[in-house]
C-alpha cells in the first residue's frame, strides 16, 4: 500500500492526460498560455502503465483530468483500458471536464465504464461566462451537461466562487443544479500560477457564502463522501446536495488520500507543495518496474503534512508557479 509518513493511505489518483484546454478561465491561466511540446507528454501506454502501477499499490479511484481531458484524441482509449480494471482492484474511473466536448463523448464514456463526471460551470450567464472563460461556449457546456445526464452519467457541477463576479448568482446556480438532479460543489480560488488578474480581487471565502446560504436554506451536514476533499450538506428546500471545498478557510489536509500525476509524469504528493518525483524518468530510463516503485515510495516520504495556501494581500505571489492546468485540475 502507498502510505505517507503521516500514516495517510493513498487510495485516490488524479491523473492528467493533457495540459491543453479550449477555455482560458481567468483564475486558472493567462490568455496567452504556453502549452507543453508533445515529446514531454506521456504516451497513452505510459499513462496506462502508471495507472496500473498505482492500482497495484492500493489506489481505488482514478480521476482523469487536464487541462481539458477530452481535447486529447486518444483519451477514450485510456478510459476503456482503465474501465477493464473496475472490479479488479479499481472501484471507479471518473473525469473532470469543462463540458465543451462532453456532448459528443458522453455515450462513449458511459460505455467505457465511467459512471460519474464533474463538470466545471461557474455561471449560467452567457455574458459573464464569456468574460470568465474568454470563450463564447456556454451553450456547448450546457449541451454537454444535458448529454451526460441523458447517457446515464451522474453529474456533479464544480463552481469556483469569485468575489464580485458570480457570488450573487450562486444561490440561483445551486437551485438550478438541484432542479436538474445534479449535485454541486463550490470551490475557493487557489493561488497556483500567474494569471492576468490579482487573485486577492477574486478570492471569495466559502465560509462567508455558507453563512449567507444558511439564512436562505436549511443546510444539514451529510455523510456522503466521494473520496475527494469536499464537505457535503443536504439542502432541505431544494432536495439536493451541496459540497464545499475550502483549501484556504478550512484546511482539509489531515485526511488527504490523494496524489496527482501531471501529463509529463511528475508526481506531486501535494497540490500546494513543490515536492515532486519524476515518474517519466522511471518509465523511460530503462529502470523497469523497480525504478517506478522506488519513485512512488520516495513520493510517500516527501508528502508534506499540509499545504500553505494563502490569499490575504493584494499583489501576492502564487503559492506555486505552476498552473492548475499543468498540475491536473
Amino acid at each position: 500500500m502507498l502510505v505517507d509518513s503521516f500514516q495517510r493511505r493513498i487510495t485516490y489518483l488524479r491523473l492528467s492526460v493533457t495540459d491543453r484546454c479550449d477555455l482560458r478561465c481567468t483564475y486558472c491561466m493567462p490568455e496567452k498560455m504556453r502549452f507543453l511540446p508533445k515529446a514531454e507528454v506521456l504516451t497513452l501506454e505510459e499513462l496506462h502503465r502508471l495507472a496500473l502501477a498505482f492500482i497495484a499499490r492500493g489506489v481505488r479511484r482514478i480521476r482523469l483530468t487536464g487541462g481539458e481531458p477530452l481535447v486529447r484524441r486518444d483519451m477514450l482509449d485510456l478510459v476503456r483500458a482503465l474501465g477493464r480494471q473496475i472490479g479488479e482492484g479499481l472501484d471507479e474511473v471518473t473525469l473532470t471536464t469543462n463540458g465543451t466536448q462532453l456532448a459528443q463523448n458522453a455515450e462513449a464514456l458511459r460505455e467505457a465504464g465511467v459512471r460519474r463526471v464533474n463538470v466545471s460551470l461557474d455561471t449560467r450567464d452567457p455574458v459573464l461566462f464569456k468574460q470568465l472563460t474568454r470563450r463564447d461556449m456556454l451553450d456547448r457546456v450546457l449541451e454537454g451537461i444535458a448529454a451526460a445526464k441523458h447517457a446515464g452519467l451522474e453529474v456533479k457541477l464544480n463552481t469556483v466562487g469569485l468575489k464580485g463576479r458570480n457570488e450573487d448568482e450562486l444561490p440561483d446556480l445551486i437551485e438550478w443544479a438541484h432542479g436538474q438532479g445534479h449535485a454541486i460543489t463550490l470551490i475557493e480560488a487557489m493561488p497556483l500560477g500567474e494569471v492576468d488578474e490579482d487573485r486577492f480581487d477574486q478570492f471569495l471565502s466559502l465560509e462567508t457564502v455558507r453563512a449567507r446560504l444558511e439564512k436562505r436554506w436549511t443546510l444539514t451536514p451529510s455523510g456522503h463522501r466521494t473520496g475527494g476533499p469536499a464537505r457535503y450538506f443536504d439542502v432541505a428546500e431544494t432536495g439536493g446536495r451541496l459540497g464545499l471545498i475550502t483549501p484556504l478557510t478550512q484546511n482539509f489536509c489531515e485526511g488527504c488520500n490523494r496524489v496527482r500525476v501531471t501529463t509529463t509524469g511528475q508526481l506531486y504528493p501535494c497540490l500546494g507543495g513543490g515536492e515532486r518525483v519524476d515518474l517519466r524518468a522511471a518509465l523511460r530510463d530503462g529502470g523497469g518496474d523497480a525504478a517506478l516503485q522506488e519513485a512512488m515510495d520516495r513520493a510517500m516520504a516527501i508528502k508534506p503534512q499540509r499545504h500553505a495556501f494563502a490569499i490575504d494581500a493584494p499583489g501576492q505571489a502564487p503559492a506555486q508557479p505552476r498552473h492548475m492546468s499543468v498540475t491536473g485540475g
